[in-house]
């Protein structure tokens, strides 16, 4: 057996503890609020859609790949509040995990401050184990996990603060539940159980840098499920809202680099790579990641006035 399918197999025996597992890590998580917080949904202007795709640890085999998609719309509208969907699909090693959310916002308009999202968020979680063991000898050993598929309910809750003066800040959780995954065949039976997780966001961006068409971001996240903590350092440089280009810190895991482009109004593309730095360094090449994200907004309601016949 290769190197790195020997570390790969080791990390997806630990992956029902090892907390990188089992929460998704995006590196483009500016554009992933809504997913890890559902307070965010909907309070921006508009409707809006982001996909990205993941590739992690690159030539690992069996590391993690990961898809997601979020849509979002203020509906403030009609009725107060913001609405959004949030689907993902995760693969790492033999584990396949399929996530559908309904996310709910409700605003809240604090005097000085700005905007306040109080936001939960209610989905179907499917993780399933498809194993293809090759044992040392012809009969079938009973110790190894069987493959099995199951269903159970997924609960998120977070509060999101969007400030008049360029910054954010929410706290939120996910897995809420704790849901207990249980299936196998015959007498195996495997167990899985999801971790509570807390994430801590916030940012801010400084308009106009020595007076130029440019703008800085800061953005950072901070991840745990009081076992284990990790954080995203994130700063961007916005080129007069057609490109950006920045850089990512993730604690004692990689370094990423990321460019953007918008090449119509309302439309944006992105990519990031990040280099690993900790013990898979010298095994991957490295984590890719796609972005794609359009809003629509729109259009003002028009003012109607009515005009006396005499007056026209």
């Amino acid at each position: 057996m290769k190197r790195n399918s020997l570390v790969v197999l080791f990390l997806v025996v630990l992956g029902s503890s090892a907390y990188a597992q089992q929460q998704k890590i995006i590196t483009n998580f500016m554009y992933d609020k809504m997913s890890l917080n559902p307070g965010e949904t909907g309070i921006d202007e508009g409707i809006c859609g982001v996909m990205l795709y993941r590739n992690q640890w690159d030539k690992v085999n069996g590391a993690p790949n990961s898809m997601l998609l979020n849509i979002e719309a203020n509906m403030n509208r009609w009725f107060p509040g913001g609405i959004g969907i949030n689907v993902f699909h995760d693969q790492i090693g033999f584990n396949r995990q399929n996530n559908v959310m309904l996310n709910y916002s409700y605003p809240l308009q604090i005097n000085g401050l700005g905007t306040l999202g109080i936001g939960v968020g209610l989905g179907l979680m499917n993780f399933s184990v498809s194993p293809e063991w090759v044992p040392p000898t012809t009969l079938n050993d009973n110790t190894l996990p069987a493959g099995y598929s199951a269903n159970n309910l997924d609960f998120n809750f977070g509060v999101y603060l969007k400030g008049n003066n360029d910054y954010y800040v929410g706290l939120s959780s996910t897995q809420i539940s704790q849901s207990l995954f249980t299936g196998g065949v015959g007498t195996i039976t495997t167990t899985y159980n999801t971790n509570r997780h807390y994430y801590l966001m916030g940012g801010k961006t400084f308009r106009g840098i020595a007076n130029s068409n440019g703008d800085i971001e800061t953005n950072l996240l901070v991840r745990t499920d009081l076992v284990k903590t990790s954080f995203d350092v994130n700063a961007r440089y916005l080129w007069n809202n057609i490109a950006y280009g920045g850089l990512t810190y993730r604690l004692s895991d990689a370094i990423a680099f990321m460019v953007g482009y918008t090449p119509i109004q309302n439309l944006t593309v992105g990519y990031s790579y990040d280099m690993s730095i900790n013990r898979l360094s010298s095994i991957s090449r490295g984590s890719h990641e796609i972005l794609v994200k359009y809003c629509y907004y729109l259009p003002p309601v028009p003012i109607q006035k009515s005009k006396h016949p005499r007056w026209l």
